[in-house]
């Protein structure tokens, strides 16, 4: 049996961390034995303690409850905390998703004693070093072991950057595996959707809208330009934003008084608390078109076959975009508004498969076993 201790810390990392505790209770655990360490990175119980209650992850078996801070204090006491795991456990593999700092410290942690990493949904690039999450993908991908790509561009990514899809078994840091093995993210949407009780469902049409990247919700001039185009759009169409707590916030501080007041007092605008991820999914079902800065959000708009306005400058998911299912906006008013009507206009007919077969998480474990 090989152990496996799984780092997360934010929102999508515990909804991805499902599909690999769900393999592993159902199929490998005679094989697997799996230690989860949440480092608090998301401490807000309903952007954290909710998932884990309502998908089934076994509770974590480590919190370093680090809460918010500067990208260097934050990433600091997890590198400390998660060390120290790392050391009492001598797991076969430290286990890390996405790219947020929990991502960036368990890499770090693992590759300064030896431990072989596997990063699920690696090569991912925005090509933005601007971005933190950017910096904490390529460091990590490159402290990887075994590196396991969503997406065929992904796994290009890696290869461009050097990565040797020829290298052979055993897998080391020094000679590291590369994988294209589909999302986990589609093997929970598929799997959710399949066993939750279709209770509560919505005929209205309606538009889904996320926004909480720090560049939308900070810069004054880019909030500004997306909720005017909300405003605009929602002249045809309701609108329905589960709002994230900082973007909350940011909305009364860097939004004018007059914009504040117009968004928040629209009767077709309607702002809701955080959704769970099993109610994000009933969203996104029953949606007509979705706007949204979140790159998980942007897939699982792909999955449930619903176009998408991504309000960045770029995207990791280039395959959504190339496939004429989703087009890039940016924060930009006129941008938005001309996509929405776009897809007014021109109803998207064909979603090819591109996020694998809905087995990512088997085939990862099956991968992990036979490297040992």
């Amino acid at each position: 049996m090989i152990k496996i201790v799984t780092i997360i810390g934010a929102r999508p990392q515990i909804i991805k961390a499902a599909a690999l505790s769900r393999a592993i209770k159902n199929k490998f655990s005679d094989k697997i034995k799996e230690v989860i360490v949440h480092t608090g990175q998301h401490y807000d119980e309903n952007m954290s303690q909710v998932f884990f209650d309502e998908l089934g992850i076994p509770a974590p078996d480590y919190n370093l409850g680090v809460g918010s801070g500067s990208h260097g204090a934050q990433t600091a006491k997890m590198i400390e905390g998660i060390e120290e795991i790392l050391v009492k456990e001598k797991p076969d593999y430290l286990v890390v998703y996405g790219d947020t700092n929990s991502t960036l410290a368990g890499a770090i942690a693992a590759s300064k004693i030896h431990i072989p990493i596997a990063h699920i949904e690696a090569g991912l690039r925005s090509f933005n070093k601007a971005m933190p999450e950017e910096i904490n993908r390529i460091c990590c991908d490159h402290c990887s072991t075994m590196l396991f790509s969503p997406t065929a561009t992904g796994y290009k990514n890696l290869i461009n950057e050097g990565f040797n899809p020829k290298n052979e078994k055993p897998f080391t840091a020094d000679n590291p595996g590369i994988y294209h093995c589909g999302d986990v993210m589609y093997d929970n949407s598929l799997y959710f959707e399949s066993t939750r009780q279709h209770v509560n469902e919505t005929t209205s049409q309606y538009i889904l809208c996320t926004i909480h990247r720090n560049n939308n919700t900070d810069e004054p001039d880019r909030l500004k330009s997306i909720v005017n185009a909300l405003i605009k759009i929602s002249e045809e169409k309701d609108i329905i934003i589960p709002l994230h707590p900082r973007t909350k916030k940011m909305l009364d501080m860097n939004l004018d008084s007059e914009t504040y007041s117009t968004l928040i007092n629209n009767k077709r605008i309607h702002i809701t608390e955080p959704a769970s991820f099993l109610e994000m999914i009933s969203l996104e079902k029953n949606a007509d078109l979705v706007i949204t800065d979140s790159g998980g959000v942007q897939k699982e708009a792909y999955f449930f076959k619903k176009p998408c306005i991504i309000i960045r400058s770029e995207t990791e998911w280039k395959e959504i975009v190339e496939v004429g299912a989703a087009i890039i906006a940016d924060a930009d008013e006129d941008n938005i508004i001309e996509a929405y009507y776009h897809f007014k206009d021109n109803r998207i007919k064909e979603f090819p498969e591109i996020f694998g077969d809905g087995k990512a998480a088997e085939f990862i474990c099956n991968e992990l076993i036979s490297n040992k």
